[in-house]
């Protein structure tokens, strides 16, 4: 957590935040480009943050999205919550069709297995999710789906 962290979560909590997404996600994608890909919107709020890279589930093209995440061991948490959106984000539904993702650590690429958390495991996991981000639970609220919540981790040795 950073110093501007709760000027984040402050912004995060606005209503109309969700309308503006794709206004954030440029100006994230600007930020990175002028700072080298060294610095987002989230490393600014002081955030931690992952480029989740994952295939279109129709195209196999391979998609961007940059995500709050939280570290747990040698992998991550993440959730689908959109702000609170409606709608499911669609890397959601391309990690779901996946067998594996990438995830791009700030430079470090690493591939990583997936489970999408369910049960005491979810309410686990969004418990902790909840103290790095306290929006998350505004963001149940704002919506009439389940927002889902993924482990990212280093596949299993075979």
């Amino acid at each position: 957590m950073g110093v501007l962290t709760p000027v984040a979560v402050k912004i995060g909590a606005i209503g109309w935040m969700p309308r503006f997404l794709p206004q954030i996600v440029v100006a994230d994608i600007f930020l990175l480009r002028v700072t080298g890909q060294r610095y987002g919107l989230l490393d600014l709020g002081g955030l931690p943050n992952i480029t989740l890279r994952v295939p279109g589930r129709r195209s196999g093209i391979v998609r961007d999205t940059r995500l709050l995440a939280v570290p747990r061991g040698d992998g991550w948490l993440v959730a689908g919550s959109y702000f609170g959106g409606p709608d499911m984000p669609q890397w959601v539904l391309n990690v779901r069709a996946a067998d594996t993702v990438e995830v791009d650590d700030h430079g470090r690429r690493q591939t990583m297995a997936w489970r999408e958390l369910a049960g005491t495991d979810r309410d686990r996991a969004w418990s902790e999710m909840v103290r790095v981000w306290p929006n998350f639970d505004l963001y149940v609220a704002r919506t009439q789906r389940q927002i889902p919540v993924f482990l990212l981790e280093p596949p299993a040795a075979t």
